[in-house]
């Protein structure tokens, strides 16, 4: 299997599986790494895996025993690792000399070769990530229906700051992860070594859409934590005239202390 061309079939699948938040591939063997960026390694039996720090791996040609083997072994690098991982699967097909993208669900490649196997892989990786934070913002809109109601009907909302100071670092959690360490919306490092393969990257940001579903993202990102920001900022002001109405108190009642003593002489 050489680094030309690593699979042996002309028609395979492409599968990305979300393992965790993030993978320690520092120390991953030299010996069966084919590429560095982004890091590309044989699997057990035939086939390639793409593997990124942000906790992806892409597997090509790899049959159930591979992906077993590969998930076992990528366990305890996954900091903290999913349960249950998503997962996005593609259907490749190489045929020289056809224009490359998607044609009755499957991907057109002109030739396996380990750059676009990398490329493929970064776009999938993206998707699946994408796809992730998708669902998990999809949840954070439901809870803030609830809310909103409340403060239209009551004037106020219930609670304290620890929930929704907890929901505002989560939020960081994902731009920060999506920006700093998937840098989704960046160009791979990829094409700076094969500037030709900027059409197939085009084709494939198109296809997966990826900049438009970054966008939307970014768009419930802002309005998501700007909810969770006002929420805290009214809980907070209510907890202060409270301490306000506290001290008014507090001095009426010195003060009429002071007085009934003045009563008393």
């Amino acid at each position: 299997m050489s680094s030309d061309r690593p699979l042996r079939s002309a028609n395979f699948r492409a599968r990305a599986l979300l393992l965790g938040a993030r993978l320690d591939l520092r120390n991953w063997p030299e010996a069966e790494t084919l590429s560095r960026a982004p890091l590309a390694t044989r699997l057990a039996g035939g086939g390639v895996a793409v593997l990124f720090r942000y906790g992806v791996a892409v597997l090509f040609d790899g049959d159930a025993d591979a992906e077993h083997a590969l998930r076992a072994r990528l366990a305890p690098l996954a900091e903290p690792g999913y349960r249950n991982p998503e997962t996005e699967e593609l259907e490749v097909r190489v045929e020289e000399g056809r224009p490359e993208g998607l044609q009755d669900g499957a991907l057109l490649l002109q030739s396996a070769s380990l750059e676009r196997l990398q490329l493929v892989a970064e776009a999938l990786s993206k998707s699946v990530l994408l796809g992730h934070y998708e669902a998990r913002l999809a949840a954070d809109f439901d809870r803030i229906e609830p809310l909103a109601l409340e403060l239209e009907r009551r004037g106020r909302i219930g609670g304290g700051t620890r929930e929704h100071l907890r929901r505002i670092g989560a939020l960081l959690l994902i731009e920060g992860r999506m920006v700093g360490r998937a840098e989704i919306g960046d160009k791979p490092e990829l094409l700076w070594e094969h500037p030709r393969l900027e059409r197939l990257n085009a084709l494939l940001e198109d296809e997966f859409e990826i900049r438009e579903r970054l966008a939307a993202l970014d768009r419930k990102l802002e309005l998501v934590a700007r909810t969770e920001r006002t929420l805290v900022d009214l809980i907070s002001t209510r907890h202060a005239l409270r301490v306000e109405w506290y001290i008014v108190a507090l001095i009426a009642f010195e003060i009429g202390l002071t007085l009934y003593a003045m009563w008393l002489r």
